[in-house]
């Protein structure tokens, strides 16, 4: 695996526990202020752009980089240390964002969108890994409302900003607002995530990476080409791509089973808990995100309201999500009980997407936004909960490889939601598009060009009759999308009944690897005394766990940066 390349583990206090989540809060903001800012200003971007047909594309390259990088981040956060490549991620979604906002025509944005993806995907997994590493899963929860709080600030930040973006400046400031943001974090993580490196004692597994990304690849594009109306299911084309998903995962699991290092053990397909919650991550990703990517479209096109409002109505979401992730975390903290959160989130989220499915355009906003909620306070008792179940019924060695592979199976079935469902959004949208303007008298050309450069400033300019009719193609075209979502929630409702309860560690995963000591306490005399958890590697049985070790202090430094 791996080993440090420093002897001295670090000593975990509270105060450098909080000063290395700071860092990772400024990271997720860098990440979930982008959705929440791009999601508002996506049918203007891509009116200008003129890609109306290709939008999900968009979402579809950021959610694919992200399953791609997964993996990736975990295993060498395992093996190489989680900080430098904290970092990376920050520095590359910071020019992503550059990248963004000065393309001039669509598929070079959605290239950069991809770009954004690989750092994006990165931070999210070592955030969650990071905090595994620092913080046992018994107290866990407590630090999942302060996360929780980065996206609730996102959800009423993003939205406003974009909105302003796009109504008051160009949607190419939905990215140059990145730039700041992530010199800001980079800065902060620079100074802050003091975090050992380690140097890798097998080979990385390279062709695993590489059979897994093709494999990705390959999963996303029999999707996506499947469900496009230019292509569909009895192409050559797609087929293809299927066989080229067979052949890229046989050769990908025949790698595992027989390298040192595997970037996906095989053998955390043996764990009974990790395969359940991993399942339950994997439906719900099929039915939350395809729903999510395509509302905030939904809003504005189809109820008439501008970029900002429609932000805003996504609000009531997060502030059901940050809610019930905030009580749920710390109800977890004090009973040591999770089971129950994933039954009441997936049961909440179905019924809240089947009620979804009479959306029409005449729907009162409020009750859009009730309806947003409750979908939301779902998913919060969801979301986090299984990261967590997975990270406690692993090895402390396997803990970045655990929860990237989770992740990931959870972003597959995201971006094959996102694929297949917004294809078939799309694919309606502009069959319904098209007629209404041919119905105005519009030649198939005309037609055709206008729908491909609609966004909402064009809509308000058109005659009456004309919008009222693309508000109707709108909700015609999502509505029904979401009884094809409904199953998979049903799916994660019941694996989520047969999710084994067991106790939570009460050992962070450095402390339990040797990389770190816990219990800190500054005496009278400023000498510090370490109670450890676990044995530390290289010590003598006397320092085994509950022992008491003793340190001088370090000059300049009350208890942050002591050393046993």
């Amino acid at each position: 695996m791996s080993a440090p390349t420093t002897a001295e583990p670090l000593v975990l206090t509270q105060r450098r526990i909080w000063i290395i989540f700071g860092a990772l809060v400024a990271g997720m903001l860098l990440s979930s202020l982008d959705q929440t800012i791009v999601s508002t200003a996506m049918p203007t971007i891509v009116g200008d752009l003129g890609g109306v047909e290709h939008q999900a594309w968009i979402t579809t390259a950021y959610l694919l980089a992200t399953t791609i990088v997964m993996p990736i981040y975990g295993k060498f956060g395992d093996v190489l240390g989680r900080r430098r490549l904290f970092l990376f991620a920050i520095a590359i979604f910071t020019l992503a964002s550059i990248g963004c906002a000065f393309a001039d025509d669509f598929w070079t944005f959605v290239i950069f969108r991809a770009l954004q993806g690989a750092g994006g995907g990165g931070l999210m997994i070592l955030s969650q890994a990071i905090i595994a590493d620092i913080v046992p899963a018994s107290e866990r929860g407590k630090y999942l409302g302060p996360l929780g709080g980065i996206f609730g600030l996102s959800a009423i930040a993003g939205p406003l900003l974009g909105g302003y973006f796009v109504d008051h400046l160009t949607w190419h400031w939905a990215f140059y607002i990145n730039i700041p943001v992530g010199i800001a974090a980079f800065a902060i993580a620079w100074f802050t995530l003091t975090l050992p490196s380690k140097k890798a004692t097998k080979p990385l597994d390279i062709l695993g990476v590489l059979f897994l990304s093709a494999a990705t690849t390959c999963l996303i594009m029999f999707a996506d080409f499947g469900g496009d109306a230019g292509h569909g299911w009895s192409s050559t084309t797609t087929w293809a791509w299927g066989v080229g998903l067979i052949i890229a995962v046989a050769a990908f699991i025949f790698t595992e089973s027989r390298v040192a290092d595997p970037v996906i053990p095989l053998s955390l397909f043996r764990n009974p808990i990790f395969v359940n919650a991993t399942a339950i991550g994997l439906a719900i990703g099929l039915g939350m995100f395809a729903s999510i990517s395509f509302i905030p479209t939904f809003l504005q096109m189809s109820t008439g309201t501008s970029a900002a409002e429609s932000g805003l109505l996504m609000v009531p979401m997060m502030v059901g999500l940050l809610g019930t992730a905030v009580a749920s975390g710390l109800a977890i903290t004090r009973t040591g009980k999770y089971k129950i959160f994933p039954i009441m989130g997936t049961l909440l989220t179905a019924i809240v997407m089947a009620v979804m499915t009479t959306l029409t355009a005449s729907t009162p906003v409020w009750l859009i936004m009730v309806y947003l909620f409750f979908f939301g306070a779902g998913l919060g008792l969801v979301m986090q909960v299984v990261v967590l179940v997975v990270q406690n019924a692993v090895p402390a060695t396997e803990i970045g490889t655990a929860t990237s592979t989770n992740n990931y199976f959870r972003e597959v079935g995201a971006t094959l939601g996102v694929a297949i469902f917004g294809t078939i959004f799309t694919n309606r949208l502009s069959e319904n598009l098209t007629s209404v303007f041919a119905n105005s008298g519009s030649t198939a050309e005309e037609a055709a060009n206008a729908t491909a450069t609609l966004d909402p400033q064009t809509l308000a300019q058109l005659p009456e009759a004309v919008r009222d009719g693309i508000v109707a193609a709108y909700a015609d075209a999502l509505a029904p999308v979401f009884w094809y979502l409904l199953p998979f929630l049903v799916l994660a409702f019941v694996l989520a009944l047969f999710l084994r309860q067991v106790k939570l560690s009460d050992v962070a995963g450095m402390v339990a690897r040797g990389e770190a000591v816990d219990g800190v306490h500054v005496t009278d005399d400023g000498r510090t005394t370490v109670t450890t958890a676990e044995p530390i590697s290289g010590t003598s049985a006397s320092t085994a766990a509950g022992s008491v070790i003793t340190a001088e202090p370090i000059a300049g430094d009350g208890d942050t940066d002591s050393r046993t």
